[in-house]
């Protein structure tokens, strides 16, 4: 099964709760056991899974993304969006998720995030269930 879903970002960065998302097409696909697949086709987002209780640990993943990719730094990339870029490389463009009984198998605390690094904007990710 494959799903694609469209959401609009609200900040140049930021990291969006897609976790129901995700999980609502887990429950659609009727599938029990096997793998989920979600992936982000853009250059300047991403996709991670992390902790979804407490909000201050997306600033904390946020501001030290900064610090390692400021905003201005010294890219030769002329958009000038070299810094998301780089944090989308770092994060990556997709995860896989075993599903069991029907279920994403996710920690206690885990959910899984869309990443944007050069909104806001319109995006996209893609859900394959298997």
């Amino acid at each position: 099964m494959f799903v694609s879903h469209t959401l609009r970002t609200k900040a140049c960065e930021e990291l969006i709760d897609i976790t129901r998302t995700v999980e609502e097409d887990v429950s659609f696909s009727g599938i029990k056991e096997g793998l989920c697949v979600v992936y982000v086709p853009h250059t300047t987002a991403a996709v991670t899974i992390n902790e979804d209780a407490d909000p201050s640990v997306r600033e904390d993943i946020l501001r030290q993304l900064k610090n390692l990719a400021p905003r201005k730094g010294e890219y030769s990339h002329l958009e000038g969006n070299s810094d998301a870029h780089i944090k989308s490389s770092l994060l990556g463009a997709s995860q896989t998720i075993p599903v069991h009984e029907g279920r994403l198998v996710l920690g206690t605390w885990q959910g899984v995030f869309f990443c944007e690094f050069d909104g806001p904007r319109d995006r996209r990710f893609y859900v394959t269930l298997t």
